[in-house]
């Protein structure tokens, strides 16, 4: 049982510091993260966050989605993901053809997203990533960003990307990175370094949240994040998919996942936008402001079209960002 305290006179000093621009230590964020969840500092938390968001993003919300290229057993093998070579629960093997997604992309930009993202298993052949990227570049608008979710790579692999008209790159350290993975904590550094280094965009987040990680744990990836300056943030639970093995160690609520997103917020400060997935109305009035919607395959889901089952639509999540007073493109 994580400690559960009422901490008014050092929330309180800790949010002086956040009005006066400074930035917050671990020790504050782990503080801030002990906050019980039916606490009035609770409120006052997400009071904060919300306030910072409202004060520095306006009312401006975003929208962006992710195309999932393909299903099939990753090396990466994560014991929370459906994609894990070594328990496979998707439905089918499936790898979209380059018509589809071209058709999916042109479908997509209708419907005005700030941001579009391809994502693929650790596996999937990058010249032939890299071939689909260039494609699909010619198909968005000049100012909407262009994000690569793949496996890690080098500082060659980074300049490929932005050659091929990527403004950004969403990788991370997960949570307990090397025991819940068949990957290194080097691995995924090495990465982030070279993405920085190419002069590509870093999207961040601290994930995937279960009962088990430690608000220190948590602490850690949110001052990673700030220390790669990046832009646009992110936290997300880690959501059971039955079958595999982390799947009986249960989730976080969504209250605490509305806590943590908070103190995301105000560690990271992040200068473009704050998110948290999946999709949360609570969350919205917590200093989130952009939401993501999903197409082909999610991690989190053991169908190809997460459409049709998990994953949020553009139209969804337009609406709940329009509910809580964001407005989007």
């Amino acid at each position: 049982m994580r400690n559960r305290k009422d901490i008014s006179e050092k929330a309180e000093e800790i949010f002086s510091r956040v009005d006066a621009g400074e930035n917050l230590t671990r020790e504050d964020a782990v503080a801030l993260l002990q906050i019980g969840n039916y606490s009035s500092d609770f409120y006052r938390l997400i009071a904060k966050a919300n306030e910072l968001s409202r004060k520095e993003y306006g009312d401006r919300g975003y929208v962006f989605v992710q195309i999932g290229l393909n299903s099939a057993p990753c090396s990466g093998n994560c014991r929370f993901c459906s994609l894990g070579c070594d328990h496979f629960m998707v439905e089918a093997e499936t790898e979209k053809s380059r018509e589809d997604i071209l058709e999916e992309v042109k479908r997509a930009v209708e419907e005005k997203p700030d941001a579009l993202f391809l994502m693929t298993t650790a596996d999937y052949d990058q010249d032939k990533y890299l071939e689909i990227a260039r494609e699909v570049k010619q198909l968005l608008p000049e100012q909407m960003m262009f994000v690569a979710n793949i496996g890690d790579f080098g500082i060659e692999t980074a300049e490929k990307l932005k050659e091929a008209g990527f403004t950004g790159v969403y990788h991370i350290v997960r949570l307990n990175e090397g025991i819940d993975t068949d990957l290194t904590p080097d691995q995924r550094i090495e990465t982030l370094n070279a993405v920085r280094k190419a002069g590509l965009e870093l999207i961040y987040c601290v994930e995937p949240i279960g009962p088990e990680h430690t608000y220190e744990q948590m602490a850690d990836e949110m001052i990673r994040a700030r220390e790669y300056q990046v832009d646009i943030m992110a936290c997300m639970k880690r959501v059971g998919v039955e079958g595999t093995p982390l799947y009986e160690k249960g989730e976080i609520t969504d209250l605490e996942l509305t806590k943590i997103a908070a103190v995301t917020r105000l560690v990271t400060r992040p200068k473009k936008s704050m998110n948290v997935h999946e999709p949360k109305q609570m969350t919205l009035l917590a200093g989130v402001n952009q939401l993501y919607a999903e197409i082909g395959i999610n991690p989190r889901d053991c169908v190809t079209e997460t459409g049709n089952n998990r994953g949020f639509s553009i139209k969804q999540v337009r609406n709940l960002l329009a509910q809580s007073g964001y407005y989007t493109a």
